[in-house]
Order: structure tokens, then C-alpha cells, then sequence
């Protein structure tokens, strides 16, 4: 029996149809089936089109292209909906902690109050590392970026913990997904202490997900350190903003790599690097270095105009989406976010927001980008607020991992229990050299 089939919410794929596609420079035609999910466009399917025709398909980006059947995410771009296993992203990071988000992310449905209190209780207890893992910093620079730092380290987690790594048992899955929810914030705190130079803070057991996050990021043994329950709560939302995305490029990574049959540790730290980069995970990082470069809000018409013209290689950062053609769901909510930490903070006159606020109001009103529907995403607010908790620029990319590593676990173990599923292996469209001789040294 397909695993899927038992998660809760699941709709099994149907066929409604087919589609005739004619080749008109021979006259054949093939007929391909129409399939239909739960939601969403149909799905023309041409898994058998090359064997039947030898064609291939050309989707630079794979833009038009279902590489999986997935239960988890769906994204509806054109209407700003965010859905987790059927529920919107608004409804769970209004009623939800982020624990109750990764459960329902791994197991298809919200926890009730036992399973909840188990599963926060099994989290805890794995927010250790092994000991051995922290000489691992050691051999890093000081400056090194936290990000590299943290695709070496996760990947040599499998090192310590390969009596979970056998992907076709349950029981080792769960251990995994376990395991990995819980030390990656542990090794993420500890990127940022070795990067400034301060000590190690081990978790603490008596502290929620997100509090203890901030405890081993901020506090010091010389002094006692109060988590900040306005903080905690906001972060912990932060997280659950960035919990899942659907087919995203470091989430398809992951999957692509999984695909192989890696171990699922080596898998993460395939993500944390596709995250890197900063058309996708470091997006908030070159928002707050977009914002610092206009430096006052008197120059932001300049640099809109910048924005405007195809030759000037500068791009305003934080507007628009690959996915979304109108409001970004989770913007809304990183918005409120925004002036709940500044106002709790005390930070009224932060020069970053007042930039951030007018140039937000000029894009919404601006013909040009409402007619390409340039919104504003999450990553336009979220780089304001880390900054105002105290993160420096590096970590905020660090933060993102954090948070997707419950997404990226959820659809590896989702791809491992399909039974449809295949080592991924793209085609292309070749344009190099037809085949050709080589001619001897000698006589070139």
C-alpha cells in the first residue's frame, strides 16, 4: 500500500483525461494522460513520452514541471495561499507553536495535547550534540561565513549517528527527523558563539524550542540571561513562516539527493547549501544590505528609477516572488511581527524601517510594479527584525536552515515512502559539438 495513503488528507491521484500532442513536422500524435490532484492545475503526464516518442520535454527551471506527488505544501501563486496539509499558513501562525507545525509537517495532522507533549518532550531530549561534533568547530576560521560552518557540520552528523541512517526503517526515520529538529539549532547557536568567539551555552531542558535557541545564541556563563518572552514568541513564529515552501529549490535538492538513496544527514546539508545562495535563502540578508546602500529615504526615488531600467544591474530586493503574483501570505504576518519586536524593544526610530516603510508604500502604488505585481515578500521585513533581536547579517540564512529543516526532513521521508519513486536524472537539450574525430597531436 502506497504510505501516503494512509497520512491523513491525502487525495489520490486520478486520471480525468488525456492530452493529444501532434508533432507537426511528421504528423504522429500522442496521446498523454490528464491527472488531477486534490487542488491545483491538472498535470499533463509524460512520464512514458520518451519511451513512446523519444522526445523530450524543455522546462529551464522545471517552472512547468511536477517532479513529485506531494501531501504536504500547496501554494496557489496568483491567489497568496499558503496551505500546510490543507491548513493556511495565517490560522497556524496564529494558533500554533512551531512544534505543533513540524508535527503536523511529519505526520499529516496537528498533534492533540499527549502526542504534543510527547513530541516537545522527545525534541528536548535530543537538543544535544555528540561532544566529539563541537572539535569540529575548531577547525573552522573565526570569520568564516556560519553558513559554511553549518553545511560541514550537518553533514558530519551522520558520522555520530549512523544507527538512525537505514532510510528503509520507520523507526530509523522518525529517529532522524527527531534528531535533526532538535540539533540543528544547538549547531546553529554554536556557529554564531565560535564566530564571536565566546563559549559554547549547552540547551537547556526547561526552555521551549525557540527560547532555547536564543539562550544558546545570546547568553554567557558569567551572567544569568532572561529570554525575552516577546521575542521568543516572535521568533517562534518566524519559524513557522519558513517551515515549508513546497518545491523550492533547496527542497528539491534535498529530494534529488535523497533520490540516491544518501543518508538523510548528508541530504539536509545538500539543502543548507542550496539555501545559501541569495536568490533563495539569503534573499533577507541582501534586503538589509539593499536597504543600507539607499542609506535615507530621500534617495529612494533614485534608486527606483535604478530598479526600473533593464540596464542598471541593480534590483530592489524583497519584492516580487518566483511563486507568488500577489500578496505573499506570510508578509502580512512578518509585517505585524515587525512593529510587535521594534515596539517591545523600544526602537522607534530605526532608520532601516522608515526606508523599508516608504519605499514599501511607493511600490504599491507605483504603476510599474503593481502592473508586474512586484509585492513585498517575507524576506523585505524579516531582515529588519532578526537585526533588531540582535543577529548580525551572517546568521539570518542560518536562521532560514533552522527553520526549513522540519520541510526538508518531511519531504525526504515523504519521497523515501513513494513507492513511484526514482533516483532523479534530468535530460537536456544538447547544443554542443555533433560527433566528430580526434586528430592525432602531430598533425593538429
Amino acid at each position: 500500500m502506497d504510505p501516503k495513503t494512509t497520512m491523513p488528507g491525502h487525495t489520490p491521484v486520478r486520471q480525468v483525461g488525456t492530452v493529444t500532442v501532434t508533432d507537426d513536422t511528421t504528423g504522429r500524435t500522442f496521446k498523454l494522460p490528464l491527472l488531477e490532484g486534490s487542488t491545483g492545475p491538472r498535470t499533463i503526464d509524460i512520464r512514458k513520452l520518451y519511451a513512446e516518442s523519444g522526445y523530450f520535454t524543455f522546462d529551464p527551471g522545471f517552472t512547468s514541471t511536477a517532479s513529485c506527488e506531494s501531501a504536504i505544501t500547496y501554494i496557489d501563486g496568483d491567489e497568496g495561499v499558503l496551505l500546510h496539509r490543507g491548513y493556511p499558513i495565517q490560522d497556524l501562525a496564529e494558533h500554533c507553536d512551531y512544534l505543533e507545525v513540524c508535527y503536523l509537517l511529519l505526520n499529516g495532522e496537528l498533534p492533540d495535547a499527549q502526542q504534543k507533549a510527547d513530541f516537545e518532550r522527545t525534541i528536548t531530549y535530543h537538543t544535544m550534540v555528540h561532544e566529539q561534533l563541537i572539535r569540529f568547530y575548531s577547525g573552522f576560521r573565526r570569520d568564516a561565513h556560519p553558513m559554511a560552518v553549518m553545511c560541514g557540520v550537518a553533514g558530519a552528523l551522520s558520522a555520530f549517528y549512523h544507527d538512525s541512517t537505514d532510510f528503509t526503517n520507520p523507526l530509523h526515520r522518525m529517529i532522524t527527523s527527531h534528531r535533526l529538529i532538535a540539533k540543528i539549532p544547538t549547531m546553529a547557536a554554536m556557529a554564531y558563539k565560535y564566530s564571536v568567539g565566546q563559549p559554547f551555552m549547552y540547551p537547556r531542558n526547561d526552555l521551549g524550542y525557540a527560547e532555547n535557541f536564543l539562550y544558546m545564541t545570546f547568553a554567557t556563563p558569567f551572567e544569568p540571561y532572561k529570554v525575552n518572552p516577546t521575542l521568543a514568541k516572535a521568533l517562534d513564529k518566524i519559524l513557522i513562516l519558513h517551515a515549508d515552501h513546497e518545491q523550492n529549490a533547496s527542497t528539491s535538492t534535498v529530494r534529488l539527493a535523497g533520490s540516491s538513496h544518501a543518508n538523510p544527514f548528508a541530504c539536509i546539508a545538500s539543502g543548507i547549501t542550496a539555501l545559501w545562495g541569495p536568490a533563495h535563502g539569503g534573499a533577507n540578508e541582501a534586503v538589509l544590505k539593499m536597504l543600507e546602500e539607499i542609506g535615507s529615504a530621500d534617495r529612494i526615488p533614485e534608486f527606483v528609477r535604478r530598479a526600473k531600467d533593464k540596464n542598471d544591474p541593480f534590483r530592489l530586493m524583497g519584492f516580487g516572488h518566483r511563486v507568488y503574483k500577489n500578496y505573499d501570505p506570510r508578509a502580512k504576518i512578518m509585517r505585524e511581527l515587525c512593529y510587535e519586536v521594534l515596539g517591545e524593544l523600544g526602537i522607534k526610530d530605526e532608520p532601516l524601517l522608515d526606508i523599508a516603510m516608504k519605499l514599501e508604500k511607493i511600490a504599491l502604488e507605483d504603476e510599474y510594479f503593481v502592473e508586474k505585481k512586484l509585492y513585498p515578500n517575507v524576506d523585505f521585513y524579516s531582515g529588519i527584525i532578526l537585526k533588531a533581536m540582535g543577529f548580525p547579517t551572517s546568521m539570518f540564512t542560518v536562521l532560514f536552515a533552522l527553520a526549513r529543516t522540519v520541510g526538508w526532513i518531511s519531504q525526504w521521508k515523504e519521497m523515501i515512502e513513494d513507492p513511484q519513486q526514482k533516483i532523479g536524472r534530468p535530460r537536456q537539450l544538447y547544443t554542443g559539438a555533433t560527433p566528430r574525430s580526434v586528430v592525432p597531436l602531430a598533425q593538429r
